[in-house]
């Protein structure tokens, strides 16, 4: 459009030239040195406007290939931005699970030290016992009184119903508990400290297996049995070195549910 009207500019240029050399006399030779100057102009005015329209284009490609590798190098931000932040919540997921069976495995061995030495105090009670037993043979055959016994009697199972013939030892049966729930056996680790409690529910490490039933049911999202399993240790043992832990978890269930009024109740009752 713009070479079609420079034309018609030049055209219209040169037929006013024209117009006046024939309105007034001039001489033919300055009439053909303004024309031929004239074409001159008109030639170079065309040129320059070539010259331009090239130059538009060639800046107009040269900005289109720059918009177009600025998309590229923000497609490739975007799609490494992507992958970033999804390698982050890889972590930050992994992390957790890895904290979380940590937690266990150091929750099992403080279980598995405090049961040595609940064992530890049966095996200085059997010792205090047989030496009493000793004494008293040793009383009788001597024709003395028999000697008395300066140890506490063990614990009474009374209360608990016999253990099947065959069936493990309380020993082995809470050892199993604490495997299975740290190899996420959840299921079997919950019959297993349940057999626990219903067997041996007067020994010293009853209260932990009350708080594991708690554990395993937080584990598997059974926040409202968890808490009752919690406040079952809370309550029936309150001498137990589950009590701190089996308060926080309470808490931890409670907010699960959405209880955050019931769980700073039960911390603050805590105290």
């Amino acid at each position: 459009m713009r070479m079609r009207n420079v034309a018609m500019f030049s055209a219209a240029i040169l037929a006013g030239a024209l117009a006046g050399s024939l309105v007034g006399p001039r001489p033919a030779e300055a009439v053909a040195r303004e024309l031929i100057e004239l074409q001159r102009d008109v030639t170079s005015l065309l040129q320059g406007q070539k010259d331009l329209a090239t130059q538009l284009t060639q800046d107009h490609t040269g900005m289109r290939t720059i918009v177009d590798q600025t998309n590229s190098s923000l497609g490739k931000l975007e799609g490494t931005m992507g992958s970033l932040q999804k390698s982050v919540q890889d972590v930050q997921a992994n992390s957790g699970a890895r904290l979380d069976t940590m937690s266990t495995q150091v929750q099992g061995l403080s279980d598995n030290l405090e049961e040595i030495k609940s064992r530890l105090g049966k095996l200085n009670q059997q010792l205090v016992d047989l030496q009493n037993s000793v004494q008293n043979v040793d009383a009788k055959i001597s024709g003395a009184a028999p000697a008395t016994g300066t140890a506490s009697p063990t614990a009474s199972t009374a209360g608990s119903p016999a253990m099947p013939a065959g069936a493990p030892s309380a020993d082995t049966l809470y050892s199993n508990g604490l495997r299975d729930i740290t190899s996420g056996k959840y299921d079997l680790a919950r019959s297993e400290f349940q057999d626990y409690l219903k067997y041996y529910g007067d020994t010293d490490l009853a209260s932990n297996a009350q708080f594991y039933l708690g554990e395993i049911s937080f584990k598997q999202k059974q926040f409202a049995d968890a808490v009752a399993s919690y406040e079952k240790v809370l309550t029936n043992y309150p001498k137990s070195f589950k009590l701190a832990p089996a308060r926080l978890r309470k808490g931890m269930a409670l907010i699960e549910l959405g209880q955050k009024n019931n769980a700073v109740r039960s911390a603050n009752s805590a105290r």
